[in-house]
């Protein structure tokens, strides 16, 4: 047999297909947490959310080595900047919002649920204990008659 079926065989659409997927399978296999990450991602579907974007990320390979790294996230009137400080197998986030006011703030960790806080007049809030895994921070603006949530991409620590 030849890599793409038998001999003398015809090759039809589907042999062609099913080979070439598993040679994508075994070149570039999907990521063993895909569906995690999916799962993840779908969570917030109900909600009615302002996604952030990536702005500047200062010293994120320090993270890993147990130092500090900053990431900042924006949004049309909302800046968020997180440091993150590796802790053993935890992190803890400080974080600040511009313009800074009280805030709900609520740090999403896949697999290990949400821990919240609330930032202080000035902006600034502090999450301690956060697990590694693919992390979101949400910000709840406004009152609860009025409530805007802002939500980062995700980052995994």
């Amino acid at each position: 047999m030849n890599e793409l079926g038998a001999p003398g065989e015809a090759f039809s659409d589907e042999v062609i297909l099913a080979d070439i997927g598993r040679f994508l399978d075994e070149l570039d296999p999907p990521p063993g947490d895909l569906v995690q990450r999916v799962q993840f991602a779908l969570a917030l579907e109900d909600l009615d959310v302002e996604v952030a974007r990536w702005e500047r990320l200062d010293n994120l390979a320090g993270v890993r080595g147990g130092g500090t790294g900053t990431i900042t996230f924006t949004v049309s009137d909302l800046t968020v900047m997180i440091n993150l400080t590796k802790m053993g197998k935890l992190h803890r986030i400080d974080g600040w919002l511009v313009p800074a006011g009280q805030y709900g703030v609520e740090v999403r960790v896949a697999e290990h649920g949400t821990t919240s806080t609330t930032a202080d007049e000035g902006g600034r809030f502090v999450l301690d204990n956060v697990p590694r895994g693919t992390t979101q921070i949400l910000v709840h603006l406004g009152d609860v008659s009025c409530r805007r949530t802002v939500v980062t991409p995700t980052v995994v620590l």
